[in-house]
């Protein structure tokens, strides 16, 4: 497979290469913010504060389920008074009991390690909350245990569906008067959404389109992907994620402060080395940095640093900034941005986004 820039505003390209709809279901985004918001409504968490506040919230999920807890952790903050723990694994811990509250969440409502975690919920009594779609199995659990469940109408891969299943627990949140969001939050998340597809939609060519461009950035480089912020820092995890699962190429993930305790060291490695005079370029390394409006005094100061060490030795560099007021608005616009890119990557190299074949496939080998 080789790189081909011009692939990305060849609109026939674009259309062809993406059978499976990737591109409009990232356009969608928007859609999902409201649609997620309305059926949470609808589903009346309200209730939830007749149950008064929990000891802690867990959010289980795998994949792109799984970052419904990253995010949900984001948005509370450091102020959170209570733990908000994302498990992606089959086994709640120990400590969880009757007091906690586990949000238990999937795309395709048979995910088996979330299936798993939601049955020991209800056999610990645990307040559940399940995400997913109707007549799922994750739904038939929360129905015998007359727990909640938000009914979400998925379409396609999980991935592509994040916001539908990232703002439930977001309003439950609310609900229990942890994190400050009403509808004038979810519609101004909405609006940030509908503003990146506009300005990254495949009719935009590759010097106006920040999508395109990220893409060209991205390209033949190893990308080391930093977050400033809690919410930076799980933009920047996906944009991994998405970079394996839709272009199906590698990158690192790290967060600031700690990333400036061991990843930088590959500022003097060999994927730092690169020949200026070179014809081709080679796969160098990339510092990828998403960095937020409210950092730490001290973690802004080390990027900083970190960003100035990175340039002193030739490493390539790139910025992202994110936009918007509340944190959800500033993690939306980083990551719709890295959805877009990680999807133009693919299309550049001619990789169909939507499969993950090797998923599938390791799938189906665990289950024989």
């Amino acid at each position: 497979m080789t790189w081909e820039p011009e692939r990305l505003d060849d609109q026939r390209h674009l259309s062809e290469a993406d059978p499976g709809g990737m591109l409009p279901a990232v356009a969608a985004s928007a859609a999902h913010v409201r649609t997620g918001y309305r059926t949470a409504v609808e589903a009346r968490l309200d209730r939830l504060a007749e149950q008064g506040r929990p000891r802690a919230i867990v959010v289980a999920g795998m994949g792109g389920s799984g970052l419904a807890g990253d995010v949900l952790a984001a948005v509370a903050g450091n102020g959170a008074p209570l733990p908000i723990v994302t498990l992606r694994s089959y086994q709640l811990p120990g400590w969880v009991g009757a007091a906690d509250l586990v949000i238990a969440v999937s795309g395709s409502g048979t995910t088996e390690e979330t299936l798993s975690v939601a049955t020991q919920a209800v056999r610990r009594g645990c307040t559940l909350l399940a995400v997913g779609p109707l007549g799922s199995p994750l739904e038939a659990i929360a129905t015998q245990a007359s727990a909640f469940h938000v009914a979400v109408p998925v379409t396609g891969p999980s991935r592509a569906n994040l916001w539908l299943l990232a703002i439930p627990p977001i309003v439950a949140a609310a609900a229990l008067r942890l994190v400050p969001a009403d509808e004038d939050l979810f519609e101004r998340v909405a609006k940030a959404l509908e503003d990146m597809a506009n300005r990254c939609r495949p009719s935009s060519e590759s010097f106006v389109n920040p999508g395109k461009s990220l893409a060209m950035d991205l390209a033949e480089s190893v990308p080391m992907i930093w977050g400033s912020s809690p919410a930076a820092s799980v933009a920047a995890y996906r944009l991994a994620c998405q970079l394996a699962a839709n272009a199906k190429y590698p990158a690192v993930f790290g967060e600031l402060p700690e990333a400036g305790h061991n990843q930088v060291e590959a500022f003097d490695g060999p994927m730092a080395e690169r020949d200026i005079f070179a014809d081709t370029s080679g796969h160098a390394l990339r510092l990828v940095m998403l960095r937020d409006v409210e950092e730490h005094p001290q973690v802004a100061r080390r990027r900083e640093a970190a960003l100035r060490l990175a340039r002193e030795r030739d490493v390539l560099v790139t910025e992202l900034t994110a936009e918007g007021v509340h944190p959800l608005e500033r993690m939306a616009t980083l990551i719709a941005l890295g959805d877009y890119a990680s999807t133009y990557l693919a299309l550049g190299y001619a990789v169909d986004p939507t499969p993950i074949s090797a998923i599938t496939e390791l799938k189906a080998r665990i289950s024989q």
